[in-house]
């Protein structure tokens, strides 16, 4: 088994996994205050819950678009497994070719999801991820990763449309909307987040298949994307696991 640890701007999700199967994934908040020992105790105790000796853990992976948090997650594994982690950059080998204007700018994460996509799905392939920000990738027939676009979260246009209103409420997404016409005003936020999103996603879909000249298959991963696509009109399939498998297939590829 190995750990595969994935570090957003929100949250970390910290998984041990084997070669098959996620043995489990866990969510916690992602602080750049914390030290590496107090990450290290986070994730001994998740261990433990699982009943996974650390001695079973035969080294991990780390993709982080946090720099402050690399090191911190990287000496926390260590602490508690006695193992180094490989950190998906430069020098490890995925089998991703990427055709962009400067291939170094692309995050890790969606260097992991690509590497997951070209190698569970058809190509072309477009990926949703719906986390802090909303990343979308595109990869062409032929397998290379040629680009995608950048939009505020879901949950940060929430935020920003309270922040900035006098009488909006805050609210949350955990209630679906039962219409789309709002009958009071929670009821109008979720529908407006909901919808609308969902209907922007639509049409990104349609704009990027025109461009393409095909239909590609459509993923969507990343923690509101079960909260979203079941209110797309387009054909897209919910892989919550898509960035783990991405990380399982490169620590497999630089097993020594």
């Amino acid at each position: 088994m190995f750990i595969a640890i994935d570090a957003g701007n929100t949250n970390i999700v910290f998984s041990v996994m084997d070669e098959e199967t996620v043995c489990f994934a866990s969510q916690l908040r992602a602080d750049r205050y914390k030290t590496s020992d107090e990450y290290a105790v986070f994730f001994r105790e998740l261990l433990h819950i699982h009943s996974i000796s650390t001695g079973d853990v035969e080294g991990g992976i780390i993709s982080t678009v946090v720099p402050s948090l690399k090191k911190k997650l990287y000496d926390a594994v260590l602490a508690i497994t006695g193992r180094k982690c490989r950190i998906v950059g430069p020098g490890l080998k995925n089998g991703l070719k990427i055709r962009i204007d400067n291939p170094a700018q692309l995050g890790s994460d969606r260097v992991a999801e690509g590497v997951a996509a070209i190698n569970l799905y058809p190509a072309p392939i477009v990926i949703f991820d719906m986390g802090t920000a909303s990343t979308f990738s595109v990869i062409s027939r032929d397998g290379n990763y040629i680009g995608g676009m950048i939009m505020p979260g879901t949950l940060i246009s929430l935020d920003a449309l309270t922040e900035r209103t006098s009488q909006l409420p805050q609210i949350d997404l955990t209630e679906h909307p039962e219409h789309l016409i709002g009958t009071n005003t929670v009821d109008c936020m979720r529908s407006g987040i909901i919808f609308g999103t969902a209907a922007m996603l639509d049409g990104i879909i349609d704009r990027i298949a025109e461009e393409l000249g095909e239909r590609p298959s459509v993923i969507a991963t990343g923690s509101l994307s079960e909260a979203i696509i079941p209110y797309c009109r387009q054909k897209i399939i919910l892989d919550k696991y898509l960035l783990l498998k991405g990380l399982r297939i490169i620590y497999l590829k630089n097993r020594r």
